[in-house]
């Protein structure tokens, strides 16, 4: 019986499930920011293809790390009004890092500190937190959650006829939709 048992095994044990997803969040991740003109970028920004049941599995973990950058971001723009225009490592920025002011920012921005080190435990790779962090955390700021979007795909992987799918972020690559013409209305001609 499989009460309370989440989760699909895909065919591997624990560790090598968890570096599939963290190699597979990064590089979903990562397509955020395409360069062009260099090689092995993605052609469309923000997706990957796999296969149906690894994206099932990989959504929730990249819907969780942008829930834990938001939280970040919230937190930061809350602890900028503690916060020094100085130079870093000028007289300034020293004096205002020993002042009051300084150390409230530095308790105010503890939470987001600590968000992004436990992003980047999940991760293990600083361009993809940096891009978690600022990008991603910016883009979704104003949306509760539903980041990610699987789309299943006609063709089968060639070599196990594998169901593939694709899966990526909401909102850059969305169709809009055509508004519906209305009916011309008829009226009746005297009876």
């Amino acid at each position: 019986m499989r009460h309370l048992v989440s989760g699909r095994k895909l065919g591997r044990n624990a560790s090598h499930r968890k570096a599939m997803f963290r190699n597979m969040a990064v590089s979903f991740i990562r397509t955020v920011r395409v360069v062009e003109g260099e090689v092995g970028q993605p052609k469309v920004a923000g997706r990957i293809i796999t296969t149906v049941p690894k994206a099932k599995e990989l959504r929730p973990v990249v819907e969780k790390l942008i829930t834990m950058a938001r939280k970040a971001a919230k937190v930061s723009a809350e602890a900028a009004q503690f916060g020094s225009d100085a130079e870093r490592g000028s007289d300034a920025w020293k004096a205002w890092r020993e002042s009051e002011k300084g150390k409230n920012w530095v308790k105010a921005n503890a939470p987001a500190l600590t968000l992004r080190r436990r992003a980047f435990s999940e991760l293990r790779d600083d361009l993809a937190v940096d891009i978690l962090f600022s990008d991603l955390a910016e883009r979704f700021k104003d949306r509760n959650g539903g980041y990610t979007r699987i789309v299943r795909l006609a063709a089968v992987r060639l070599g196990d006829a594998g169901q593939r799918a694709l899966i990526e972020f909401v909102g850059v690559n969305d169709r809009v939709k055509s508004r519906k013409r209305s009916a011309p209305v008829v009226e009746a001609v005297g009876t």
